[in-house]
């Protein structure tokens, strides 16, 4: 089964949405956006849902944030992973605490030869953590969330050989064409669930359920 991550969660209603449709994680952005969470505002969306529904798992989004930083946040809201979607080497990797969501950005000119060898870097460091590759596009200083897909040939290649997550440019309209067309270990969504920058429950339970449609 596709994994779901519903991200750039700010608001408890459409955090409790995307637990009761069935996402299988949701995001909270903790690095500077316009979905930017606070730690007090983090807090009070995670304990509300898992009051509600205690195996809902939550994942930190952070960029080239100092280690400390990002484990302390993760121990004060309960986070049950730790999303890099920055520059972050994967030495740094070994300072995270918990599971991790290591981001590898697609840029122009990238080849899938050159994911896999990423990956497979990754991969030979043999954490002691559980950890997921996550294939996005990245635009100017937006490490994510912007709504630009990238080349899904690529992502067919690179997920036939390990399981990724991929990001960039989904919605509810092309969400079963990418599972159908890659079968990716799960999708990440923000930008293609929201109306005007608000996330939208309507769009939120269109892409869940087209993905759970597909595969």
């Amino acid at each position: 089964m596709t994994r779901i991550k519903i991200c750039g969660i700010v608001e408890i209603e459409h955090a409790m949405a995307a637990a009761r449709l069935g996402a299988d994680y949701v995001g909270l952005v903790f690095a500077p956006s316009r979905r930017q969470v606070s730690l007090a505002i983090a807090r009070e969306i995670i304990a509300a849902v898992k009051k509600v529904k205690p195996r809902q798992e939550f994942a930190g989004v952070f960029v080239n944030s100092p280690s400390r930083t990002v484990n302390n946040t993760a121990e004060k809201c309960g986070l049950d992973w730790i999303q890099l979607s920055g520059d972050e080497p994967w030495q740094y990797c070994r300072d995270m605490a918990r599971p991790f969501i290591k981001v590898i950005h697609v840029l122009p000119g990238k080849t899938a030869d050159m994911i896999l060898s990423d990956i497979e870097t990754g991969y030979r460091l043999n954490f002691k953590q559980r950890f997921v590759c996550l294939l996005d596009s990245k635009e100017d200083k937006a490490y994510g969330g912007t709504g630009k897909s990238f080349d899904w040939k690529i992502a067919v290649e690179v997920a036939a050989r390990y399981p990724v997550i991929i990001a960039g440019g989904l919605t509810p309209d092309n969400a079963g064409r990418l599972v159908r067309g890659v079968k990716p270990w799960g999708v990440d969504v923000s930008s293609g669930v929201e109306v005007n920058g608000v996330k939208s429950i309507e769009k939120i339970q269109a892409f869940i359920k087209e993905v759970r449609s597909t595969g």
